[in-house]
């Protein structure tokens, strides 16, 4: 299974790059963890939302129309079975001053966060083995200072996933946290993961095929 971190496709250049993965990879499933900004794409992908994103889309996407899209699939507080494994996501990004509203509030940009209801429906979910999330949870990253969301630590502990996976700071960083192993992934134009469903062993791969474990 092929796992990507940012994509940012709408940017000509990285959307070669994540083109040409896909073509090169031929991947069966993909998992993404946000910043996609591309809506149709060779191989079946779920993913969840991130900052940016073409909101109308994601929208739509929400409602269950995938009209205009190929192969996407959003995990918004949702789930899904693949290889026996049970994906899980929270779309969007953190803003104190929208956690508290109700999502059919937000309008316009601030359609990229996620609400205090999106986090207590992603709290009911069961049997989750992976979460997917844009926002990272506190312990995982430091630029001198956490920024990781405690409502992405209350998830955790909610689901207590095997495997979490983080976008949005483009970087690859490591930690057990709570029992799940969270793990913040490169952008998919410096690397790309293969995690086995059996295992839940993820690789890191640059580029030139090369891998080291992650």
């Amino acid at each position: 299974m092929l796992v990507l971190g940012d994509a940012h496709a709408a940017d000509s250049d990285r959307r070669k790059t994540l083109l040409e993965l896909y073509r090169t990879l031929e991947p069966d499933r993909v998992l993404q963890v946000g910043d996609l900004e591309r809506y149709d794409l060779p191989a079946p992908t779920w993913f969840v939302a991130g900052n940016n994103e073409d909101f109308d889309v994601i929208d739509a996407l929400r409602a269950g129309d995938a009209s205009g899209t190929t192969n996407v699939h959003l995990l918004a507080s949702t789930a899904a079975t693949l290889e026996g494994l049970r994906i899980a996501g929270l779309s969007g990004n953190f803003a104190p001053t929208r956690y508290d509203h109700s999502r059919a509030d937000l309008s316009d940009d601030r359609r990229r966060h996620f609400t205090h209801e999106d986090v207590e429906h992603a709290a009911k979910l069961e049997d989750v083995d992976v979460f997917l999330t844009h926002e990272a949870p506190t312990g995982l990253l430091s630029y001198g200072y956490d920024p990781g969301c405690e409502h992405v630590d209350e998830l955790l502990e909610a689901l207590s996933p095997s495997l979490c996976l983080v976008g949005h700071h483009h970087r690859h960083r490591t930690a057990d946290i709570g029992g799940s192993r969270v793990v913040s992934l490169a952008p998919a134009w410096e690397r790309y993961y293969t995690l086995d469903p059996e295992t839940l062993a993820l690789e890191s791969h640059d580029h030139e095929l090369s891998t080291s474990e992650a």
